[in-house]
C-alpha cells in the first residue's frame, strides 16, 4: 500500500492559479525504491486523462492541453509532488488525482491511466468564468 494524500483544490476565477500537493506516505518501501508520479483529471462525463507525470530521475512530460500553464515538480525535501497551475480555464474543471507506480531506470514514466497502481482520493478544482 502506498498512501497518497492530495491537497490544494479549491474555487477560482479563469486566469488564477493554484498548487496541488500530494504527500506519499514514507516508509521502507517507497523510501527504497524509485517511483513515477504524476497527476490526472476527471470532468463530469468524461474519462480520466493524464496532466503531467514525472520520475525519480526528475524527467517529466505535461500534457499538450495545458504545456505552458502547468508545472510539474517534486519537493524532495517535503516529499510532495507539486503541480502548479497557472491561467487556469474553466475546462480544467475536474477532480484532480495523484497517481504512482515503482519506476526503473530504463522504463519510461508516461502519463497512461494504466501504468499506475496507486491513486490517492482527489481533489476538486473549480475554475469559473
Amino acid at each position: 500500500q502506498v498512501p497518497l494524500v492530495e491537497s490544494g483544490g479549491g474555487s477560482v476565477q479563469a486566469g488564477d492559479s493554484l498548487k496541488l500537493s500530494c504527500r506519499m506516505a514514507q516508509d521502507t518501501d517507497t523510501t527504497s525504491r524509485m517511483y513515477c508520479m504524476g497527476w490526472f483529471r476527471q470532468a463530469p462525463g468524461r474519462q480520466r486523462e493524464g496532466v503531467a507525470v514525472i520520475d525519480d530521475t526528475g524527467y517529466s512530460t505535461v500534457a499538450d492541453f495545458v504545456k505552458g500553464r502547468f508545472t510539474i515538480y517534486k519537493d524532495n525535501a517535503k516529499d510532495t509532488l507539486v503541480l502548479e497551475m497557472n491561467s487556469l480555464e474553466p475546462e480544467d474543471t475536474a477532480m484532480y488525482y495523484c497517481a504512482a507506480d515503482p519506476f526503473y531506470l530504463g522504463n519510461r514514466c508516461a502519463p497512461t491511466e494504466g501504468n499506475f497502481g496507486y491513486w490517492g482520493q482527489g481533489t476538486q478544482v473549480t475554475v469559473s468564468s
